[in-house]
């Protein structure tokens, strides 16, 4: 890919897991590189290493997009400096591992700012101006939570199930317009939700976890062919395709004990 110095992908949570191997993955195609996470210092440690090994400009925005007006903000910084989003990354996102009855409200609030309304404010935001040049990529990272509900990660699990529902509904408005809209299923993979959100002691997250270069791999060929929907690994592929036949209270059953402590 030729590089435009005006032309940038933008990822969020781009400080580990999925989001750094999709940083590093884009960079390594020669696309420029904005960086939005709220730990600075560890964002600042992979644009060195992104520019080291790639070349390309790499802009740093550490922003905690569980603050409402941080998508705004991102927008008007990047629109204030004439960087152009050529692709849109909607990785960040959180989870809240407990009974619901029982989990921290604030952290639940918290939660579907970053993985709904910050996402959706920022597809908004960057979408008109790909829409007037015809051309831009947005990739939302959604997960295999996203297919049924999850006892345990109940309001994480509908969060991610907005995001692929979302996802699919824009990808089907945009038709010929040039912009396409892949959503990103993975399934449990190693990245820092199993800190944030505890999820080691669970059967999902106990056994061998995705690496998250192979999920941003797989991401990035979907968005470059158009897909609609991504899910890495053909294992995964299966269930979701035995999922449709089986009914939905047996899903939960399934996923109740995949997400069970032991």
């Amino acid at each position: 890919m030729q590089n435009d110095g005006t032309k940038y992908a933008l990822i969020t949570g781009a400080s580990c897991g999925i989001g750094r191997e999709l940083a590093k993955q884009l960079a390594a195609d020669g696309m420029n590189v904005v960086l939005v996470a709220r730990d600075a210092e560890r964002l600042r440690q992979v644009a060195l290493q992104i520019e080291r090994d790639s070349g390309v400009t790499v802009r740093v925005l550490p922003k905690d997009l569980r603050a409402p007006d941080a998508p705004r903000e991102i927008h008007s910084e990047l629109e204030a400096t004439g960087v152009e989003i050529a692709m849109l990354v909607n990785n960040a996102g959180t989870g809240v591992y407990d009974e619901f009855c029982e989990s921290d409200l604030q952290a639940e609030i918290e939660m579907v700012q970053v993985n709904v309304t910050a996402l959706t404010c920022l597809t908004k935001l960057f979408l008109t101006k790909m829409l007037t040049r015809g051309s831009g990529r947005i990739l939302n990272v959604a997960s295999g939570a996203s297919f049924c509900a999850v006892p345990m990660l109940a309001a994480y699990a509908a969060t991610k199930a907005y995001v692929l529902s979302f996802s699919e509904s824009l990808a089907y408005e945009l038709q010929g317009t040039g912009v396409s809209v892949t959503c990103l299923c993975p399934w449990p993979t190693r990245s820092g939700i199993q800190e944030s959100a505890g999820l080691y002691d669970c059967r999902a997250h106990r056994g061998r976890l995705a690496d998250p270069a192979y999920v941003a791999r797989v991401g990035l060929a979907a968005s470059k062919r158009g897909d609609m929907i991504a899910i890495p690994g053909l294992k995964n592929r299966l269930l979701v395709f035995a999922m449709r036949f089986f009914p939905r209270i047996m899903n939960t059953r399934v996923s109740a004990w995949m997400f069970e402590c032991i």
